[in-house]
C-alpha cells in the first residue's frame, strides 16, 4: 500500500469537503432528525459510492485518454471558470 498517497488522499479530500454544501446539508439533517447515527450512516454511504465511481470513471477515462491531455483540460477549464467568476458571467 502507498501509506503516501493514502495519506495525501485523505488529507485533500478531508479538506476539501470541510464547510462545502454536503457538510452544511449533513448538519442539517442531523439537526431535524431523531438519529444522528442514520443521518451519519446514510452520508457516509453516500459519500463512499460516490468515491467509488469517482476512482472507477477516473481510471476508466486515463485508459482513454492521456493523462496529460486530461491534466490540461482540467487546467484550462478551471481557468475558464475563474475568468467567468470574476467577470460576473457564471
Amino acid at each position: 500500500m502507498d501509506w503516501k498517497l493514502l495519506f495525501s488522499t485523505f488529507a485533500l479530500i478531508f479538506f476539501a469537503e470541510l464547510g462545502d454544501k454536503t457538510q452544511l446539508t449533513t448538519m442539517t439533517l442531523a439537526a431535524q432528525s431523531d438519529s444522528a447515527m442514520t443521518v451519519f450512516i446514510g452520508a457516509a454511504t453516500a459519500l463512499a459510492l460516490s468515491a467509488l465511481l469517482g476512482v472507477i470513471f477516473g481510471e476508466a477515462i486515463t485508459k482513454l485518454i492521456p493523462a496529460s491531455y486530461i491534466h490540461t483540460g482540467a487546467g484550462v477549464a478551471f481557468l475558464g471558470i475563474g475568468i467567468l467568476l470574476i467577470l460576473g458571467k457564471f
